[in-house]
């Protein structure tokens, strides 16, 4: 063998050991170091339900000025929406090495649960908190100190020390579900409201009836009850089950409702007569567009306000002013046009499972 060839292998495994590591840097830059840029909304009047959008570029910080703590409060995770939200939440405080803590309410009738989980974050070391409020009203009545950073997370929070809302207008959400349908031939629409005077419920429904307040179609059916497929399928076969009533020609929903009329229309044999409408996204309901089971359905992409969410807490602990009405707008997503949407921060990957802490300094998930 000659010397050079000898010395050639002797650096191999050196070389090889560098490659290595290069590689693994390159596997764990943030995703918040790429040079990225979001396209999100501002919209104004802040908490009202009907505001102008301006659109907005938004270019998210690549390191914070120290290994902040958040603290985040979501009503449940028990569904794709909330579990997109908190990998959004996730992935954006592992990028920028902050420590972040999440505590679920169990349900949107659990004030009390989720006022004492804010009380303990208050009292806790968080620096800041954001606020997936089960109520709009949640803090009415009570005395309870901010004595940090609040920022209201998806839902509106109705307290005028709140003004930063993450999120999107969900009386637009339900607009746009209503002009779709009014487009369209079906004339009896049955809705599937979800939890009475929670979340963005109150907001969709407004937001539907007026899209359809000059058009064609007739609601026949507004059904509240919590997000759980179980109760959703009781509701549809009762509604089903009125005999003296003809059957509705379009459904609306949440996700969550809209995945149970999936299953319980093709028990009763009834797949595809009656036109199924997501007023949000979850993976179930992208599979059932792909396979023209789902007519139509908004996209307020999760992921992206988990992460913004994260962004604007950072901000604002590092002296920045409060941020009003802000996150992504909403794309309108129909079987004929999914080819031609960027889904990236729309879903949680199909592998990832509730997150409830990360720690400081780009520590690994811990669950």
């Amino acid at each position: 063998m000659s010397q050079f060839a000898t010395k050639f292998e002797a650096v191999l495994p050196a070389t090889k050991r560098l490659l290595q590591w290069l590689l693994a840097l390159l596997m764990f830059i943030p995703a918040a170091l790429a040079n990225e840029t979001w396209e999100l909304e501002q919209r104004s009047p802040f908490n009202e339900a009907i505001q102008q959008a301006s659109p907005l570029t938004h270019t998210p910080l690549t390191k914070a000025n120290k290994p902040w703590k958040l603290c985040a409060l979501v009503p449940h995770l028990k569904d794709a929406y909330w579990i997109g939200i908190d990998y959004g939440l996730a992935k954006q405080s592992q990028a920028l090495g902050l420590g972040l803590e999440l505590h679920e309410a169990g349900g949107y009738g659990n004030n009390q649960t989720q006022l004492a989980q804010l009380k303990s974050c208050l009292d806790g070391d968080a620096d800041a908190i954001l606020l997936g409020a089960v109520s709009p009203h949640l803090l009415e009545g009570h005395t309870l100190e901010l004595t940090k950073p609040v920022l209201a997370l998806v839902n509106q929070l109705a307290d005028h020390r709140v003004q930063t809302h993450i999120g999107v207008n969900w009386y637009q959400m339900g607009y746009l579900t209503g002009e779709y349908l009014a487009s369209t031939p079906h004339k009896r629409l049955a809705m599937l409201a979800g939890p009475e005077g929670r979340g963005g419920t109150d907001l969709v429904e407004k937001g539907v009836k007026q899209a359809l307040q000059d058009s064609q179609v007739e609601i026949v059916a507004v059904m509240h009850a919590d997000n759980n497929r179980n109760l959703y399928r009781d509701q549809l076969n009762l509604l089903f089950n009125q005999s003296e009533q003809p059957l509705p020609q379009a459904l609306l929903g949440s996700a969550v409702a809209i995945e149970a009329a999936m299953g319980t229309l093709r028990q009763r044999s009834l797949t595809n007569q009656l036109a199924l409408v997501s007023s949000y996204l979850s993976p179930d309901i992208l599979r059932g567009l792909k396979r023209n089971k789902v007519a139509y359905a908004n996209d307020d992409r999760v992921v992206l306000q988990g992460r913004l969410a994260v962004d604007l807490a950072v901000r604002l602990l590092q002296g920045e002013k409060a941020f009003g009405d802000i996150g992504p707008a909403i794309l309108q997503l129909r079987p004929d046009n999914l080819k031609n949407m960027q889904l990236d921060d729309s879903l949680a990957p199909a592998d990832f499972y509730p997150v409830y802490r990360v720690e400081a300094k780009g520590s690994e998930l811990s669950r």
